[in-house]
């Protein structure tokens, strides 16, 4: 099913179809719950409905689906780095930081909980911490936007 939400985004990503990107998230929330009622300890379904609320900007529902898929499946990584990203999103940059620092306990290769923890680390102020995470990313293939890199270089004084 995540390798579904994957490919309905790529394939309805264009702002002409934001209409029935939302539809299809619609549809994954439907199918994601009908799931949860026939077996209510399915991590991936909670998993994937939560993703789908993410991607409808419907936070305090994904955290809440990520939190549930996590209390099933303590060890799913990427649960761990998308409810972060909800709470960074709201806001809430120690939980993001806490919830990417678990993904990380899970996967110590996840280039993306390193290049987001350091945004959020960035957003913080915390600038040191910011680029640990992003040459740990960067160590790791990931590419790093050249307008974060001159934003970080920026407010961290930092030339290279």
């Amino acid at each position: 099913m995540v390798i579904l939400i994957i490919i309905i985004f790529l394939l309805f990503s264009s702002a002409s179809a934001q209409h029935k990107e939302s539809e299809l998230f619609d549809w994954v929330i439907s199918e994601s719950t009908k799931a949860i009622a026939l077996n209510p300890n399915s991590a991936e379904a909670y998993y994937n409905r939560g993703t789908a609320y993410s991607y409808k900007g419907q936070l305090d529902q994904a955290i809440s689906d990520y939190t549930k898929a996590l209390e099933i499946n303590p060890r799913n990584a990427e649960a761990y780095y998308n409810r972060g990203t909800a709470y960074g999103k709201k806001g809430q940059l120690d939980r993001a930081i806490s919830d990417y620092n678990k993904a990380l306990e899970i996967d110590a290769k996840y280039a993306d909980a390193y290049y987001n923890r350091g945004i959020t680390y960035y957003l913080k102020k915390e600038y040191k911490k910011s680029w640990e995470d992003v040459e740990r990313a960067q160590s790791l293939h990931y590419q790093i936007p050249p307008q974060f890199l001159d934003a970080l270089r920026k407010a961290s004084g930092r030339q290279n």
